[in-house]
Order: structure tokens, then sequence, then C-alpha cells
């Protein structure tokens, strides 16, 4: 084989790698990262909502948002990371991710706020949380979507999500009253509720990059199983911890089933991953590069 049939060789078997499936660390690690930071901010914003009642979960969104503006804008200036800069077809290019996107946020924060650990029925905390099932997984394949590197990257699509959509959620938390009350709210000179409000501010930064990474490596329904497992776990604690569980047969039936669905799936897609991979067909390689 000449030299320069080599080389061409080389280049593709360069570009079939660099298009070859993420790497299997990569892929278990961002689902744990996502996982983590989802649950730790559950729990975060549990306190602030239940035992500080914070009466504006909107607001406590908002405040997520602006930490991803100002962390992703600094880290630009410093030149740490790059996104592209401000143009007329980024809306277009995002649409409509932003949507899903504050829907996600503002649906998760108001389920929060309206289901306490006893899991006793509430008819809106439930609506929420089925509204969050939706744009959870609508906004893991849309993510996924428009992360192309080429075009906005996972920088990008973060960073002008939150710009696009924090000023809509404040108008409309203004309009709804939900500012007059946060304004208005007592805690605000309490330390360790400024310190929570501060930590689940960097926490929903944090949430927004692992989803990213999470639906960057793996498939959007592996972001929303590790998703729901989170949510189940998070009843487990409460019922240990929370000291105001009450036990129904029917909820806790219905718990396990969730958790033993979610394990099940993460342990096939876990196995699948770890497999070995099929050697190429002997028979479709040229004589001339065998041996």
């Amino acid at each position: 084989m000449s030299a320069g049939g080599q080389a061409g060789a080389g280049v593709a078997g360069g570009d079939a790698a660099s298009a070859g499936p993420p790497p299997r660390g990569a892929q278990l690690l961002s689902a744990l990262f996502y996982g983590t930071c989802s649950f730790l901010l559950v729990l975060v914003n549990k306190a602030l909502l239940t035992t500080y009642r914070f009466p504006s979960p909107m607001i406590l969104g908002i405040g997520q948002m602006a930490a991803t503006i100002m962390i992703l804008y600094v880290s630009k200036l410093n030149k740490i990371i790059h996104f592209p800069d401000f143009d007329k077809k980024i809306p277009v290019k995002l649409f409509p991710l932003p949507l899903l996107y504050v829907g996600n946020h503002i649906s998760g924060l108001s389920s929060t706020s309206k289901l306490s650990s006893d899991l006793a029925f509430n008819l809106e905390g439930y609506i929420f949380v089925f509204l969050n099932d939706i744009f959870t997984a609508a906004n893991g394949v849309y993510t996924k979507q428009k992360m192309d590197p080429k075009e906005l990257g996972k920088y990008g699509v973060l960073f002008y999500n939150a710009c696009f959509m924090i000023v809509p959620t404040l108008v409309l938390s203004a309009s709804t009253g939900d500012l007059r009350q946060a304004t208005e709210f007592n805690q605000w000179k309490n330390v360790l509720f400024l310190i929570q409000f501060l930590l689940s501010c960097f926490l929903g930064f944090l949430l927004m990059y692992s989803t990213v990474l999470c639906s960057h490596y793996n498939s959007p329904l592996t972001t929303a199983v590790v998703g729901a497992i989170k949510n189940v776990s998070v009843a487990y604690i409460g019922m240990l911890v929370g000291g105001d569980y009450i036990f129904s047969v029917l909820n806790f039936v219905g718990l396990n089933i969730c958790m033993a669905g979610g394990l099940r799936y993460s342990f096939l897609t876990l196995s699948s991953q770890f497999k070995p991979k099929p050697l190429a067909d002997e028979e479709s390689i040229p004589p001339d590069l065998k041996g």
C-alpha cells in the first residue's frame, strides 16, 4: 500500500475515532455529577421553601439564572471558557429551549414547595411534578440537539438560555405579586438564610451545567431517569429524617416501584456500555490492510 494511501487511512481512522461514542468514564461521571447536584439542590431548596417558608420559588429561580449569567460571563472575560457573542440568529437557534428551560425550573421549584415529606396527596403539587417530568424530558432532548460545538456549544446554550428568560421571569414574578412577597420576606437579615439562598443560586448553576454534560455524554432518557431516581431518593430521606412521614401502603409501594424501575434501567444502560465492542468483520477488511 502507498504512503499516501496509508496516510489517508490514518486520517480516516482518526476521524472515525473522533466521531465515535463518548468515553465510558465520562458517561458515568456526568450522570453521577448531575444526580448529586440535583439531589443537593432539592435539599437546599426544601429548607428554603418549607423550613424558612420563603414565599417565592420564582425569585429563587431568578437568582439561579443570575448566578449562571455572572459565572459564565466572568469566565468568558477571563478566557477560561468560550462561547459566541450575541447575534440576531441566536434566538432562532435556541428556540424552544429557553421556554422549556424556565418551565423546568419553575415547575421543579414549585413542586418542591407544594409537596411535604409526608407525601400526602396534594393535587397542585402533583400537577407541578407531572409538568416538571415533561419539561425535564423535553429539555434533555432539545439540549442535546442544540449543543453543536460549531454553533453555541454547551456554555453558549447555558448563557443565552438564562439571558433570554431572566427578564420575562422577573416581569412575570412582578405581575403575580411574587416579587413583592419576596421583598417583604422577614428573613433577609438572617445570615443562615442568606448563606443557603446563595448556595441554592450556585447549585442552580451547577445543576444546569451538569444537565448539559449529562445530556451531552448520555441519552436524554438517561438524564430523565437519573432525575427520577433522585426524586425518589429525596422521598426516602424524608421518611427517615423529616419525622413527619405518614405511612401509606399505596405511596410506599409506588415509591419502591419507581426506584426499582430507575435502578433497573441504570443497570441495563451501564451493562450495555461496558460490553466489549464487536470487532470489525474480517471479510470487509481489504487484503492489503490484513496482517
